[in-house]
């Protein structure tokens, strides 16, 4: 069940608390402009969308979040703290030799993490196979979330599940496409049309009003996977 208290368009005490959480994450190959371009998605995500809490990060029925675009993974550290993950103190260690925190997450040293990702990961079949496996297990109300970026869909793998996922009927999935306009080669038609001809329910917001983010992850897309394309300009 999502929280669907009203929240201003852009909710601006978080985001201060967030951006002073990133703040706290020092030192070299940060990924700045990576990392801010997913900030409000992501927080939109687990502030009042995602099932999954602290407590019930191992449960079986609990949502899942993928970060596929883990180049400059501040932002989701900084939500992860902020929801109780693990400890802000963890911060400041942002990418030093003994953290768990590093330049790219681990699921196996981040509380909270699902996959290990990189620059340009796999998470949409990941995603895929995620929401494959808990239908095997009868498990049909968990909700497979992956986050990616428009650079990883010059990745054929990346293309290869977004053209099953529609035919499939993937309902479970759901996908958000960050736009920074960083990818090497256009689409034509753009991202969303991608989308749009493999028979997914794709809808394109700003990436920094979050009550348009909130309605567009909690549209109803029955029988069919959700894609929202997510445009940021990263220096805003």
């Amino acid at each position: 069940m999502t929280n669907t208290t009203a929240a201003p368009a852009h909710d601006h005490r978080s985001m201060n608390r967030l951006m002073h959480l990133m703040s706290l994450m020092t030192g070299d190959e940060k990924h700045g402009p990576a990392a801010t371009s997913t900030l409000d998605a992501i927080w939109v995500l687990y502030d009042r969308v995602l099932r999954v809490t602290p407590e019930t990060a191992d449960a079986p029925g609990r949502d899942r979040f993928l970060l596929s675009k883990g180049h400059g993974p501040m932002a989701y550290y900084a939500v992860l703290a902020a929801r109780g993950f693990f400890g802000e103190e963890l911060l400041a260690g942002f990418g030093s030799y003994d953290s768990p925190l590093g330049h790219h997450p681990d699921r196996m040293l981040v509380p909270g993490a699902e996959i290990g990702s990189g620059s340009l990961g796999h998470g949409l079949p990941l995603a895929v196979g995620s929401v494959l496996g808990l239908r095997a297990q009868g498990l049909t109300d968990p909700r497979v979330w992956v986050l990616i970026g428009d650079a990883e869909l010059d990745e054929g793998s990346n293309h290869e599940a977004l053209a099953f996922a529609g035919p499939a009927g993937l309902e479970q999935l759901h996908t958000v496409v960050i736009d920074n306009a960083s990818a090497s080669y256009a689409r034509p038609g753009g991202i969303a049309a991608r989308f749009e001809a493999a028979g997914w329910s794709v809808e394109s917001v700003d990436g920094r009003d979050h009550e348009a983010l909130y309605a567009a992850f909690t549209a109803p897309h029955p029988g069919q996977p959700r894609a929202v394309v997510v445009h940021v300009d990263p220096k805003n």
